[in-house]
Formats: C-alpha cells, sequence, structure tokens
C-alpha cells in the first residue's frame, strides 16, 4: 500500500516556551497513531540554533493520501489544538513531495 506513490513530507515550524509539554504532548500522540496504517514513517524534530523557541518537525508518510487520511483522524486533530495552545505564535504547515533522498551510511 503506497509504494508506487511518492513518499511525502510535512514541515511544522513553530515557537514555544514551553516544550517539555510539547515533548509530553508529542508522545501521548504518538501512542494513538503508532499502530495507525496511515501514520507517519519518520519524524524528526529540529531546534534552530539561531532564534530561541523556533524548532521544525519533519514529518514522513509513505504517500500524500496518507497523510491526508492522517491529518483527518480524530487523534492527529486533538495534537493538532493541544500544540497549537503551547505556541508563543501560531504554527505554520509546508507540505511537500519528495523529489530525492540519500541516506549516507
Amino acid at each position: 500500500m503506497g509504494s508506487s506513490s511518492q513518499k511525502f513530507v510535512q514541515i511544522i515550524d513553530f515557537e514555544t516556551d514551553r516544550i517539555d509539554e510539547m515533548r509530553a504532548l508529542a508522545e501521548e500522540g504518538e501512542q494513538g497513531i503508532r499502530d495507525s496504517a496511515d501514520g507517519p514513517v519518520r519524524r524528526l524534530v529540529l531546534k534552530d540554533r539561531n532564534r530561541p523557541n523556533r524548532y521544525l518537525v519533519v514529518v514522513e508518510f509513505d504517500s500524500y493520501e496518507e497523510a491526508m487520511r492522517n491529518s483527518e483522524s480524530p487523534e492527529t486533530s486533538k495534537f493538532a489544538e493541544g500544540m497549537a495552545a503551547l505556541c508563543t505564535k501560531p504554527p505554520s504547515f509546508t507540505d511537500c513531495d519528495v523529489e530525492d533522498a540519500t541516506t549516507f551510511a
């Protein structure tokens, strides 16, 4: 399922002064999506070295379609509401099709 589709990545750019609460919220949310067929396959959390309290989260899905089904789930909606409440400004979302990926061992 989704193997012939192009991988899809969503980048969430947010600022918070409550990162520990954000981490706890993310861990709680992960319990709900771990067994989901439409859940993400990888998540990368980045902290901006030059802007305190700014973070980027890169979430990879097997396909755009799976990402959209995941976005429509009640668990994702609940997580998004909780995340927004912990942000110091509204998060921004960038949707990307993966054109190329290389793993260096």
